[in-house]
């Protein structure tokens, strides 16, 4: 196989994983969700979580083969930690997409697009998170703009 040919197939495969997706959802936006992922093209790559109020609220969710798509149940989770209380709402979404940014968006060589589609407590703990701890750039952060959680000069 020439030389040229290689490279070519090398770029292609950079280009492919030059950007990751973050991207969350709760059971009030799950059209928007599937909108957005259809959107996406086929060889994108990144993870999904979606928080539900039951385990027989998860369903099927149609996303490029490279995302991995995990559902997060709240009747099965816990409050705070030792607090004794039941998961509220966006709880199980921000702590699930925070541990898992703290995680794997160590790496500054990948940029990371992350689209918030979850309700407005769990999106602003996740926002407040990626912008102060681990310094993500605003402007690679989408959240519904009627939360208000992002500069408007994006």
């Amino acid at each position: 196989m020439p030389t040229g040919v290689r490279s070519a197939r090398a770029q292609r495969r950079a280009e492919r994983q030059s950007a990751h997706h973050l991207v969350t959802a709760d059971e009030n936006s799950l059209v928007e969700l599937e909108v957005f992922l259809a959107t996406l093209p086929l060889c994108a790559s990144g993870r999904v979580f979606i928080e539900v109020p039951e385990a027989s609220d998860i369903g099927v969710i149609d996303a490029p083969a490279r995302m991995t798509v995990t559902w997060l149940a709240r009747s099965s989770r816990s409050g705070a930690p030792g607090s004794g209380r039941s998961c509220a709402s966006g709880s199980a979404l921000s702590r699930a997409t925070c541990a898992w940014a703290d995680e794997m968006l160590c790496d500054g060589d990948t940029p990371t697009n992350v689209t918030l589609f979850g309700g407005y407590l769990g999106t602003a703990d996740i926002v407040e998170h990626l912008t102060g701890v681990l310094h993500v750039p605003a402007d690679s952060i989408h959240a519904p703009e009627r939360f208000g959680l992002l500069p408007l000069s994006r």
